[in-house]
């Protein structure tokens, strides 16, 4: 009898290790259970065992994931034709959804994106679609997260990576950019010719106010330089010398007489 049933035993394990089949949903992911092609629930992380002949294991990435949209052709409301890329982070919030509902959710995603840039680059002109870049890329962040979370997906970032323009374009706004470049250097130029005429009126004032500080300056020049001849004229505007005789004049005109030895 004891045979009898370790022999059943033997057999028993035997079944069903080859009906049972073990797998690890990792914490980073999702598993989808299907028992006859129906799904039963999502599996948590772990260990889990299934029927290998009558039950399938999906397992899901519920990591973020970065995807880039290539160059697309859009045309602004001017009727300026453009390519933009987008560059986008997603990860799966529902993978119910994502799996069982969307055939291709990358693709989906793609569209998603797509639909979402051409609307707001449509609806906008080329200055200002250059001048406002960040603030383009977040409405394309808050206008596709809508339709991409109807995915099973949660839509981490979008950005607009680049623009760009047909040749003949980008010699028009190479031009512009030169003549922008070369005003601001007139313009400082000016500036400063205005501040030194603006210092040397001050100045002229000043010495016009004070005739000594001429004196003052020239006597630094001298000092400063070396190996020079500097001839000093007399001021515009000269002082009286005073003159001391050797002798006092009579006060009745007369040439003094020689004095006799």
């Amino acid at each position: 009898m004891d045979y009898v049933i370790g022999i059943a035993a033997v057999v028993l394990v035997v079944t069903a290790s080859a009906l049972m089949r073990r797998t690890i949903v990792y914490e980073w992911e999702a598993g989808l259970k299907y028992v006859r092609g129906r799904f039963r629930g999502v599996l948590t992380p772990g260990a889990h065992w299934y029927c290998r002949y009558t039950t399938r294991i999906t397992r899901v990435d519920l990591r973020p994931h970065p995807v880039t949209v290539p160059g697309q052709e859009v045309l602004s409301s001017d009727s300026i034709s453009l390519r933009v890329s987008i560059a986008a982070t997603y990860r799966v919030s529902d993978p119910q959804v994502a799996v069982n509902d969307v055939g291709s959710y990358p693709e989906a995603l793609y569209l998603k994106l797509q639909l979402a840039l051409r609307e707001i680059v449509g609806g906008a002109e080329i200055d200002d679609f250059l001048a406002r870049r960040a603030d383009f890329s977040r409405q394309l962040a808050e206008l596709a997260a809508g339709p991409v979370s109807e995915l099973g997906l949660e839509l981490v970032s979008a950005d607009i990576k680049d623009i760009m323009f047909p040749g003949a374009l980008k010699e028009v706004f190479a031009q512009v950019v030169k003549a922008r470049k070369e005003g601001q250097a007139a313009l400082e130029k000016a500036r400063g010719e205005t501040a030194a005429l603006r210092n040397l009126a001050n100045a002229a004032r000043l010495l016009e106010r004070n005739p000594a500080l001429m004196q003052l300056r020239v006597v630094q020049s001298v000092e400063g330089s070396r190996g020079n001849t500097v001839i000093l004229g007399m001021p515009a505007q000269g002082m009286p010398l005073p003159v001391r005789p050797d002798k006092a004049e009579p006060h009745d005109g007369n040439p003094p007489s020689a004095s006799a030895e």
